[in-house]
């Protein structure tokens, strides 16, 4: 083992046993990846979440030369947050290792296959195109006005709608608990 490992708990006692379940769990980002000298994992219980699937918190920082992974992943079982977080870093440790590790697979780098004059070429990068416009008339509705509109439409993500009470531009989104949050936005 070869990095450091900081187990660090937030309202909640690590055990013994969750200590060994990490380290366990945690030797395997050391066999896919080599250059890891940090690795923080901070638990959490989290008693004011407003589902009981979110109770329990597990977030995994990965640091390295030039590298640096995150994982956070929430559940109702701590040990079912740790798995899922660490799957998480699995996943990128891969996509890293793909990017950095792998050739092209006849031994030469893609800066040897590239000429000098065709890589300067594309150094220019594009501007972003807006792909549509879309324009559209705003009613003055109340904020229940708008959710209603807003599940007719079957608009599931947001809704833009002039409140008719404040005389701005809201937005209002459906969250992950299938509740409504509202963006009000202020111009300075």
């Amino acid at each position: 083992m070869s990095y450091k490992l900081e187990i660090v708990g937030r309202d909640f006692e690590v055990t013994d046993r969750i200590q060994e379940y990490v380290d366990k769990k945690v030797a395997k980002l050391d066999r896919h990846l080599s250059m890891i000298d940090e690795i923080r994992v901070e638990l959490a219980h989290v008693k004011s979440a407003r589902s009981a699937i979110d109770r329990y918190v597990a977030q995994m920082t990965v640091r390295g030369k030039a590298l640096l992974l995150r994982s956070e992943e929430r559940s109702d079982d701590v040990r079912m947050a740790i798995d899922v977080a660490l799957e998480k870093l699995l996943r990128q440790t891969a996509r890293y290792k793909g990017k950095k590790f792998h050739g092209r697979g006849d031994g030469k780098s893609a800066a040897e296959v590239v000429p000098v004059e065709d890589a300067l070429e594309y150094v220019e990068e594009e501007a972003p195109v807006i792909a549509r416009r879309k324009k559209f008339d705003l009613t003055p509705m109340d904020e229940m006005e708008a959710i209603e509109q807003m599940k007719l439409l079957g608009h599931d993500n947001f809704f833009i709608f002039f409140n008719a009470q404040t005389g701005k531009l809201n937005v209002l989104y459906r969250r992950r608990d299938d509740t409504y949050g509202l963006i009000e936005p202020n111009v300075i």
